[in-house]
């Protein structure tokens, strides 16, 4: 079972391991029951952080994701109507991921572009985050403007970017994209009693179908989080890097 406390948890540590300040908060919203969690992050003491690249991490925790942490992929029945042995929710990779979206910010501290150099800014920085994300699915860059004497002008350099966790996937740790078969990203390997528990059967059109089982996150989430961390750690340093360019 893995609770919403857990996956916070597993991120404030990772956070303290890599060297990320943080900052949590925690509502639950009383009409959906979700809880939320926002983290702002940064490097560095507080005292700089007005001139420091900021990213806050931030993920919902509805009901479905209660039920699927008791039940595991069955709880997606469980969820919607009564279980049966031969429910394609049984048999799906379409299990919702939990999602954390990451927004980073550094302002531009009253710094005049010209549009050609925003356009250039923003270019460098998708590629520079795109090569040091290995866990991000989407990296896309902004510009918030600010009206100033009638004009609009830059007011700061922005960045979103969403991780997707398959904590309930049926292939545990093997759904996320880019890990290889029975091995993590930081190169520690399944051992073998885990790497057995998901199973394939053969459908009458010959196409494999995955057999649910309980992926069991608690065992890989933790290094998962360390590598989201490291991965914020970069990118942060990639856009105060980008933004010290000469114009």
């Amino acid at each position: 079972m893995l609770t919403f406390e857990d996956v916070t948890g597993f991120f404030l540590k990772a956070a303290a391991e890599v060297g990320l300040t943080a900052h949590p908060e925690y509502w639950i919203n009383s009409r959906t029951m979700e809880r939320e969690f926002a983290c702002t992050c940064h490097i560095g003491s507080c005292e700089q952080v007005e001139n420091s690249s900021i990213c806050t991490v931030s993920f919902s925790w509805g009901s479905l994701d209660t039920a699927l942490s008791l039940e595991g992929p069955r709880g997606v029945c469980d969820f919607f109507h009564e279980p049966h042995a031969d429910c394609p929710h049984l048999r799906t990779r379409e299990i919702p991921a939990l999602v954390l979206d990451l927004s980073y910010s550094l302002s531009l501290k009253g710094t005049t572009f010209s549009e050609e150099s925003l356009l250039s800014l923003t270019q460098m920085l998708r590629l520079r985050a795109s090569e040091h994300s290995s866990r991000t699915i989407e990296t896309r860059p902004g510009v918030t403007l600010t009206l100033q004497d009638h004009r609009l002008a830059p007011e700061s350099l922005t960045l979103q970017q969403r991780v997707e966790l398959p904590i309930w996937h049926p292939e545990g740790l093997r759904g996320l994209h880019e890990s290889s078969p029975y091995q993590y990203s930081g190169g520690q390997t399944l051992s073998p009693d885990w790497s057995h528990r998901y199973s394939y059967e053969e459908e009458e059109e010959g196409e494999a179908e995955i057999v649910a089982d309980d992926p069991h996150p608690e065992e890989w989430l933790p290094r998962v989080m360390v590598d989201v961390c490291q991965d914020i750690v970069h990118v942060l340093e990639a856009l105060s890097a980008v933004c010290s360019l000469p114009d």
